[in-house]
């Protein structure tokens, strides 16, 4: 596995923030420091831990538009799945640390913001992705976000999410939310398995991919401090993304299936 670096493009962003002239307009960081803890890991679908504790610190601080979220996932006992093949299997790994940086935005109801994403990974390859995304300050905040991977795993990702929260209680909400994802892959990585082969040489995977509901609660203990327990399903939106071919995955990162996540977060607002 190559060793860790800063790469160029996130050089290249923390130059423009520290040099924008708006950047020292004003004085006032805001941020949100969380560690959330979960019967297990999904990623755009993907079953990135099995019968394990995972443990999900992250930070974000934001300044004037601008964001920097770090986040982290430490698997107590590492197993494989269909989409994870960890390099320490049976062990407790902090297996995962993402750098996002981004810029948003706000023209009256409406939120554009364009970002980086850097996947610090042990499991697989590190790698990059750009984003964009559009959200529109109704009831449900719809959110269109078009993720493009730049290193490892050429392709993009669409996700449209949902979101509302409501007050049940004093201040303790109600927070429902659901989303959909598309994918097209892009390079070779992504070809999809065939039967006459015997490996991965057919079509490029593109499909409606994952689906998410959940339904949560944010309870505030104390001046700053949330707790907030949820609950969410997981699934295949299409054939193809659940799909197997003589017990291989037609998708080569893995088969989705119907999952259940539950954890708790707690996490201090500054």
């Amino acid at each position: 596995m190559k060793k860790s670096k800063i790469p160029l493009l996130l050089s290249l962003f923390l130059v423009f923030i520290f040099q924008s002239p708006d950047a020292y307009a004003e004085d006032k960081v805001i941020g949100n420091a969380s560690v959330g803890i979960f019967n297990k890991y999904i990623f755009r679908g993907y079953e990135l831990s099995s019968h394990s504790v995972v443990i999900q610190p992250a930070l974000n601080v934001s300044y004037k538009g601008f964001s920097a979220i770090l986040w982290g996932n430490i698997d107590s006992n590492e197993r494989k799945t269909q989409s994870f093949s960890p390099d320490n299997e049976g062990h407790k790994s902090f297996n995962e640390i993402d750098l996002t940086l981004s810029y948003t935005y706000v023209i009256n109801k409406v939120s554009l913001t364009g970002g980086y994403i850097y996947y610090g990974t042990k499991y697989t390859a590190e790698t990059e992705e750009l984003f964009v995304s559009a959200s529109y300050g109704i009831i449900t905040k719809p959110t269109l976000t078009i993720y493009r991977d730049i290193t490892s795993y050429s392709g993009t990702y669409i996700n449209l999410y949902l979101s509302h929260s409501k007050k049940i209680y004093k201040d303790i909400t109600l927070d429902l939310g659901a989303s959909a994802g598309y994918f097209a892959g892009s390079d070779d990585y992504w070809k999809t398995y065939e039967s006459s082969t015997g490996d991965y040489t057919g079509k490029k995977y593109r499909a409606f991919h994952d689906g998410m509901i959940k339904v949560g609660f944010t309870i505030p203990i104390a001046k700053d401090f949330l707790i907030q327990p949820v609950i969410q399903y997981w699934f295949p939106l299409s054939d193809k993304a659940k799909k197997t071919v003589n017990g291989k995955s037609y998708n080569p990162n893995g088969k989705l299936d119907d999952t259940f996540v539950a954890g708790i977060s707690l996490s201090f607002n500054f």
